[in-house]
């Protein structure tokens, strides 16, 4: 039997624009001269090697940048020069304190009855173990539904073993059901009186290179130390309780640093418009310790500034200021996004868009979007002049990216410029997060886009609305 194939942008073209609703009487449209600046910097930004030279330089240059440390204050350093640099204004870092927590330390092994190292990292904000380490048996659940329905007796002096599979989808959605399991396996084996608590790696690669990320525990609740096994290191534990006689005994040895303050910033520069209207937009600073944060998220850094660089570049000012944030310590908790809020709550209501780039650096296929009432339509000349690039319309209701959440959160509309996230948690948060693993044509796709998205952002006429403050994400 023969099937016909449709692309999967074509199809994801025909799906997203049914969210959007078309009134040929009412739909915004572009001037001749706005649509000419558009496919002028679509253009530019396919030739333009800038973010190709931001990303090398910031892994380079600085190279890991944990939140809060002197790596990452060495990048907020870096990032202020590199600004002014290219001739942004109002260049400034912005700080706020935060806990601090860092690795020393990790090692786990298989005791009995299989002698064998295991590839293990710990997650961060984990407790360490005591000195020496814990060793104990280990008891296997499934899922993290299947311990949290686990009786609360039992378990007490055990090591327990969550082996939760994540699943690879090019929007990063099999993301939101496996991350659960980073805090919530600890908090549920704290109250069951486990010793410690190891976790299949939150990612969908089959190398040895566990995954860290961030983790939070609950309050009244033991505090205990958890890790993450790589997939294939999970899997060999899993045979091991399949195939032993006796029970498996593992040993869990983390040592950690935790301090209760540090410093920590969000790096800002601006392309200044004709009006005091303002459009946030960038990406993390910050990134895990284990590789050089060139995914994630020094390609959403290099991203914008690059394309916030094109706009700027044009003869004149941009209607709007086009402000550019390097949110410092998101990978612990979003610190950085909160501080930018609090900070600027006096002007939010200047805030007409935020967008982010915070999910790797593969080609951008789709322009979701989260506007005010009586503004939604707004997305259609977006997504028509966006097409050329094969991004397809998207669905109007997104959280957008996490650091302009809490600003999201306080009325200021979103927009997500969505990425081909396929094999993104392959790399993610684990030592292979490196320069190499981006391709300089799919970064360039993204410089494209992104300016072509600001200049529209920048020069339509009419503001994007506001959200009702606290509005659910997605």
């Amino acid at each position: 039997m023969n099937f016909i194939r449709i692309a999967p942008w074509a199809l994801l073209a025909v799906i997203g624009f049914a969210c959007i609703p078309v009134n040929a009487q009412e739909t915004p449209a572009l001037t001749t001269a706005q649509a000419q600046n558009v496919d002028r910097l679509v253009e530019r930004g396919l030739n333009d090697d800038l973010a190709w030279e931001i990303l090398e330089s910031l892994t380079t240059e600085i190279g890991p940048r944990l939140a809060a440390s002197p790596a990452e204050a060495r990048a907020r350093d870096w990032g202020v020069a590199k600004l002014n640099k290219l001739g942004f204004k109002n260049v400034r870092i912005e700080t706020f304190e935060m806990p601090y927590w860092e690795r020393v330390s990790e090692r786990a092994e298989i005791v009995s009855p299989f002698p064998q190292a295991l590839a293990v990292t710990a997650l961060g904000k984990s407790v360490g173990t005591p000195e020496g380490g814990v060793t104990a048996e280990i008891v296997r659940f499934e899922t993290l539904p299947a311990l949290a329905a686990a009786p609360m007796e039992g378990f007490e002096g055990k090591i327990i073993f969550v082996d939760e599979r994540m699943t690879r989808t090019q929007d990063g959605s099999g993301y939101g059901v496996a991350v659960a399991k980073r805090s919530g396996a600890a908090k549920e084996a704290g109250k069951r009186g486990a010793v410690a608590v190891m976790i299949r790696s939150v990612g969908t690669d089959s190398h040895r290179n566990p995954h860290t990320g961030g983790m939070n525990y609950e309050e009244g609740v033991i505090q205990v130390p958890i890790a993450a096994l790589s997939n294939p290191d999970a899997d060999q534990l899993a045979r091991a309780l399949k195939l032993a006689n006796d029970p498996v005994v593992v040993k869990l040895d983390l040592s950690v640093v935790i301090k209760e303050n540090e410093i920590s910033g969000n790096v800002i520069g601006e392309i200044p418009g004709q009006t005091d209207e303002i459009i946030v937009i960038g990406g993390h600073l910050d990134s895990w310790d284990l590789g050089t944060g060139a995914i994630d998220d020094g390609a959403g850094i290099a991203i914008t500034i690059a394309a916030a660089k094109l706009v700027g570049n044009l003869r004149g000012k941009p209607k709007r200021t086009i402000r550019v944030v390097m949110w410092g310590a998101e990978e612990v908790g979003l610190y950085g996004g909160k501080a930018y809020a609090a900070q600027h709550a006096d002007e939010l209501d200047r805030h007409v868009l935020a967008a982010e780039s915070d999910f790797g650096a593969g080609e951008i296929y789709r322009f979701d979007s989260r506007f005010g009432e009586g503004a939604v339509l707004k997305a259609a000349p977006m997504t028509t002049a966006l097409r050329k690039l094969g991004v397809a319309p998207g669905p109007t209701n997104i959280g957008g990216g996490p650091d302009i959440g809490p600003i999201r959160d306080l009325g200021v509309p979103v927009a997500s410029l969505r990425q081909n996230g396929w094999d993104y948690f392959d790399h993610h948060h684990t030592p292979d997060d490196t320069l190499d693993k981006v391709d300089p044509a799919a970064l360039r796709q993204n410089v494209a886009a992104w300016a072509a998205f600001l200049y529209m952002a920048s020069e339509m006429d009419g503001d994007f609305g506001r959200l009702p403050p606290k509005e659910a994400a997605e």
